[in-house]
């Protein structure tokens, strides 16, 4: 993650701290804490906001779009704890004046923000909760921060709007309307390019999508992903499982991984309008020196363009395609056909069913690569991820050498295993227990 979006996002609410210092004179402190406290909450859902967008300055700020949307996730949950310090604190100081209707209406819509925020939270990192029911409450989301914003601009408070302090907090507020408004949008009326679905085939447990552009074609870069809306539906993220084109086709690898996707499977057909917003991420291949490339079922999807894209003289290159069996690995002999070409890239097909779990040892004692000069890349699911990052690690191969994307636009916090500690303690039986909702 590039630091400069943390960076600014922590001089962004540490800001108001220049003007604090007046408004504190002759005030309660702790009043004057939670005046900080709703004004931060503000600041940090306006940033939300604005990364939802997903402009291109977002994805170079924080290092990809990936990276970002772990910085969203935890910038809604600290907005949220300032909302209710903000909320729970006494807010109120002597000599503001009587409230006027508009300023008790600004109250309640305060109060209509927080626990309508705090709802939505709940749902965004209870991720037991069926995505297609997040993503349709979290478009409120926007709507919760626009009350918070109109309790902001219109309840009494120790400045004005018009103060130094006032105005720099309204254009957040400004600013994340405006986000919130750019999202409203139809996804025709944002960046996005026409697709027409032309072939639709199985390949292991995997859908291969492939589309022709209808109007301008998307440009890319191996191993990044788009948002797609198939026939109006919800915009789902899928990486671009093919190498940039000149006729602008591309082609997407999906598995059967939820409700939307195995419809996907069922129904998808030829003939298709879609909808491709993007292309995000900065997952890419190396340049230079010797690889292991490590993929586990469907993250084959990122290697597949990745070879597509091979100079004759990259490498050496080592695939470890991680698979159940070989009827599920998709598009196998098409990345086999790869390794038959060139003579530095090597593909080795491991079967969990038969050889059991990789390791980071097996990695470099079946590749014979120096784990001082490797660089290693990943695509699969998290623990795996964390188990062979460890791994390495032990070997010599920093994290900087580790490289991998947090496809994930989605997370929890870990939920389940608070659960576990929490009923641990009281003596559950280990049945309710094992009926706890997994992330």
């Amino acid at each position: 993650m590039r630091p400069w979006g943390l960076i600014l996002t922590a001089i962004s609410l540490l800001f108001p701290f220049i003007w604090f210092g007046g408004v504190a004179q002759g005030r309660d402190v702790v009043a004057v804490a939670s005046q900080y406290m709703g004004i931060a909450a503000l600041i940090a859902m306006a940033i939300v906001q604005v990364i939802a967008t997903r402009f291109a300055f977002v994805e170079w700020l924080f290092g990809g779009l990936d990276r970002s949307y772990i910085v969203h996730k935890w910038l809604g949950i600290l907005a949220m704890g300032f909302i209710l310090l903000h909320d729970t604190i006494d807010a109120e100081m002597p000599n503001l004046g009587r409230q006027n209707m508009l300023e008790e209406l600004a109250e309640t819509l305060g109060e209509l923000s927080l626990y309508g925020l705090l709802i939505l939270v709940v749902i965004t990192i209870a991720t037991f909760i069926p995505y297609h029911l997040w993503r349709w409450t979290h478009r409120f989301m926007g709507a919760f921060f626009v009350a918070g914003s109109a309790h902001y601009l219109f309840i009494l408070k120790p400045f004005k709007n018009g103060d130094p302090l006032g105005l720099y907090v309204s254009a957040f507020c400004v600013v994340g309307i405006l986000a919130f408004t750019w999202r409203l949008l139809p996804s025709a009326m944002r960046p996005s390019r026409s697709y027409v679905v032309e072939k639709v085939e199985t390949t292991g447990n995997a859908l291969s999508i492939e589309m022709t552009p209808d109007g301008k074609p998307l440009r890319h870069r191996a191993g990044q992903f788009a948002f797609v809306s198939f026939d109006g539906s919800e915009p789902h993220p899928f990486t671009i499982s093919s190498a940039s084109s000149e006729d602008g086709r591309i082609r997407m690898s999906v598995a059967r991984l939820g409700d939307y996707t195995s419809r996907l499977h069922k129904s998808l057909k030829t003939g298709t309008h879609a909808r491709v917003e993007g292309p995000f991420g900065h997952f890419e291949c190396p340049k230079k020196g010797p690889q292991i490339w490590v993929a586990a079922g469907i993250g084959i999807t990122p290697f597949l363009a990745w070879s597509q894209n091979l100079a004759e003289t990259a490498g050496p290159v080592h695939l470890f395609y991680c698979t159940r069996d070989l009827n599920s690995a998709a598009h196998l002999e098409e990345i086999r056909s790869v390794a038959d070409s060139f003579e530095n890239f090597v593909l080795r097909v491991h079967t969990s069913s038969d050889q059991g779990r990789v390791s980071a040892d097996m990695l470099l004692e079946r590749s014979g690569l120096d784990a001082n000069d490797v660089t290693v890349s990943f695509c699969g699911p998290k623990q795996m991820r964390k188990d062979l990052l460890e791994g390495f690690k032990r070997q010599g191969v920093t994290g900087r050498r580790f490289r991998y994307e947090e496809f994930e636009i989605r997370t929890g916090i870990g939920l389940r295993r608070m659960a576990e500690l929490l009923f641990k303690r009281i003596n559950l039986p280990d049945s309710v227990q094992s009926r706890l909702p997994r992330q």
